[in-house]
Parts: C-alpha cells; structure tokens; sequence
C-alpha cells in the first residue's frame, strides 16, 4: 500500500488483487495437499504455476475456481469471499481443465454456443464472437464438423475457446498446450497473450518450462502442498547466480557424490548436485571455457555433456532436487 499525503489529505493507492489466500489448506484425510499458501495475484497478470505431480499445485487451482472446498484458511477471487461467495465467483472465471471436455455429438461451433447459453450471452453477442474466436485458433474450416472427428490437439484448442467465450475476468488454463505440435503451441500462446492484453487475469498451470518462461509475468513453485519460491522468470534464474550448466552422465552412479564433492574444491564451480539416475549437475562460472579443468578433476569418463546458460528447469531443479516430470 503506497501512501501520499498532501496539504493534510491523504490519498490511498491500493494494488488490486484478482486472487488473494491466507492460510489456504486442503486435506484428504491424513494427506495434506495443500499445507497452508499465502498468495496475492495482481489483476490483469499472466501468473505462472509450477511443480512436480503431486505437488498440491492443481489441488489450489481447484479450489480457487471454486471445484472444491477448502478444509481451513480463508481467499478471496476478484474481491468475493471463496467460501460463501462460489456462485458469483462461477460467474466471472473461465476453466480450461487439463482434462478434455467437448461434447462428441455436438459440431466445434455448437460446442461454444453450448457454454455461451449456459452463461446467459444473448445469440446475437455470441455467434459472431465464436466465428471470431475459431478463427483464431485455426478452426473455423471445420467449425461444422463434429468435435468427436477432430485430433486431440484440436480439441485442446477447441476447450481453450469454450473457456473464454463468456469473456471472463479471471482464466484459469491447465496444461492448455498438453500434446500440441510446436505450431498449434504457438497459436495457443499467442492466443493467451491477446487475452492478457485485454486486461484479464490469467493463471496458468504448466510443465513447460519455455511455456513458463515466455509466458508469465511472475511464478509460484510449489512442493509438498507448500509454496518454495516465487517471483519473475528472470528473479528465479538469478537465484543460481551467473554461471553456466554443465550436466553430464557417469557410467557408475555411486561415485557421484564424491565427484561432486572433489569438483566443488575448484574455485570457479558453485554448486552441483546430482539427477536421476546417472547425471550431475554442476554450476559454474566461465564452464564453456574452463571445461577441460572440470574433466581433469571428475578423473572419470563423462558422457552426453551438455553446456547452457540458467533455465526455470535449474531453477526447479535446485529447489526440488528433481525435473518437474519425475
């Protein structure tokens, strides 16, 4: 909150936030999905959400589009109260699950009009609006086909356009770009990108890194139904420092703690850890150059050795020890 006093009136600017919780938990019995986050969306932002399966991630999105009911804390979405407020909230978000939702019987175009109805848009609003939206994501050539002939990538695209035909002030897109070739990717993030532009307020569930990256103003990670870390892509890689990647295989995974350790000792390495079943990790100033040093002290062969600058993929993998796949 920024206050400016002047000739003794005070004058309030207050940053508005379309999503805000406080304590916000979800339990199945003895399993805490989400353990207690504290969250504050600002209106009109792209936010990125991130973490591995079962990280409690997909749980809080559920709740904050009012699918499930919390076991404690308190949220408010677009200023009306999560828990006794649902049914005006409902009218206001749009929800493009990760899970396929069209009607086979119906053509892409009644499928729209479907959710549009359901919504109370007038005929007259909505029919030009869902020519205008299929146009946009490269199927209004097949606007009268039945959605059960369609791809499943065209049915992604299709669950994207039912989601904002009412034109929501708050979206919440769950793995929009799930088994999408590169170009229909790409139709679909310029697509989230021109809503954005509108002023609505985006949450986006991914395990795109690069999805992450281009699109999100800001990111929360989450692990273990808590919130690790949050801030822009560019905040979170700079927390690993200034230093490349290298990543590499060792033919007998037990030697790698003791790789890393004796790695570690030369001055310019910063940090290494290990991944899966056979890599290591190391960060380090200047590695491109000084690779030949980093070979000499691992005294083991290495293989598919990779050099790179700090990626949101570092970033999770420092924090979590995993990819966000595993």
């Amino acid at each position: 909150m920024k206050w400016l006093e002047t000739n003794q009136i005070i004058l309030v600017t207050k940053l508005e936030y379309a999503i805000e919780t406080h304590g916000l938990k979800k339990y199945f019995g003895k399993i805490h999905a989400v353990d207690g986050i504290d969250l504050r969306i600002p209106k009109g932002s792209l936010y990125g959400v991130l973490g591995p399966n079962g990280a409690g991630k997909s749980t809080a999105i559920r709740m904050l589009s009012t699918i499930l009911y919390p076991t404690d804390g308190s949220a408010t979405v677009l200023g009306y109260d999560l828990r006794n407020e649902r049914n005006k909230i409902k009218k206001l978000i749009g929800v493009c699950p990760q899970e396929l939702v069209v009607y086979p019987r119906l053509t892409a175009r009644e499928n729209i009009h479907l959710i549009a109805q359901m919504h109370g848009i007038a005929k007259k609003d909505y029919k030009e609006r869902t020519d205008e939206l299929l146009g946009k994501m490269n199927l209004l050539n097949r606007a009268d086909s039945l959605s059960k002939t369609y791809s499943g990538g065209m049915k992604r695209r299709l669950n994207v356009l039912m989601a904002v035909i009412h034109e929501p002030e708050l979206l919440f897109f769950d793995e929009p770009t799930a088994g999408l070739d590169p170009q229909s990717r790409r139709v679909v993030w310029d697509f989230i990108k021109s809503f954005q532009e509108r002023k609505s307020t985006i949450i986006l569930t991914t395990h795109s890194m690069e999805e992450a990256d281009d699109l999100s103003d800001k990111l929360t990670i989450f692990d273990h139904g808590k919130i690790i870390a949050t801030g822009t892509p560019q905040e979170l890689k700079g927390r690993l420092g200034e230093g490349d990647n290298i990543e590499f295989k060792v033919a007998n995974p037990e030697m790698r703690e003791n790789i890393i350790e004796r790695v570690k000792t030369l001055d310019f390495v910063r940090g290494g850890k290990h991944l899966g079943k056979q890599r290591i990790v190391l960060n380090a100033l200047g590695g491109l150059r000084r690779i030949s040093e980093i070979m000499d002290s691992v005294k083991v062969e290495m293989y598919d050795i990779s050099v790179r600058e700090n990626t949101l993929e570092d970033v999770f993998i420092d924090l979590t020890g995993r990819r966000l796949r595993n």
